[in-house]
Parts: structure tokens; sequence; C-alpha cells
């Protein structure tokens, strides 16, 4: 019985730090819209899949903005959570907006 209870918690400790070992991961971009013409600078919060591959990040970037007819111009960085101060003033109302 003891046993068990020892392997239980392991295992319920193992989970628990595995999903705090995941950090988060933000990017920003550019993006535009046309007809009137209008650009945004924003910051996003992105899959942690995502963080380590380029391809993935900008494909769940586009498909954001384009649920809101926004269209991508470039992911400027891939970052964590201690990159996200620096940059909300810059992407005021498109910080963490999509």
């Amino acid at each position: 019985m003891i046993i068990r209870f020892i392997y239980m918690l392991a295992v319920l400790t193992a989970f628990a730090t595995a999903g705090s070992a995941q950090a988060a991961c933000y990017a920003d971009y550019k993006a535009k819209r046309d007809n009137p013409l209008r650009l945004h600078y924003g910051v996003m919060e992105i899959p942690g899949a995502a963080c380590d591959d380029a391809a993935l990040a900008r494909v769940e970037i586009e498909k954001r903005l384009a649920a809101e007819k926004w269209r991508l111009l470039n992911v400027m960085s891939v970052f964590g959570a201690d990159g996200l101060e620096n940059r909300k003033e810059s992407a005021g109302q498109f910080f963490l907006r999509f």
C-alpha cells in the first residue's frame, strides 16, 4: 500500500513539473490590412511547439491574424515571458490580442 502511494505521488509530481517546465512562448510581428491600408505591430502567445520551429510559429500567427482579416508581413522574433514587458507599450491594443 505504501509503495503504491509513493509511486502515485512520484507520477503526480512528474506531471506537475512537466507542465510547469513548458515555458510561455511569444512572438512579435507586423501585419497589414488593405482598403484602407492599416499596419500594426503586435505580440501574441504561441504554442510551445512553435517556439522551436519558425515555420510553425509563422503558420500559427498567420492563421489567427487571417481570422480577423489581417495579413502577416513579418515575424520579428520569438521570445519568452522575460521579453513581454519591453514590447507591451509598442504593441498597444495589439498586445496579446490574438
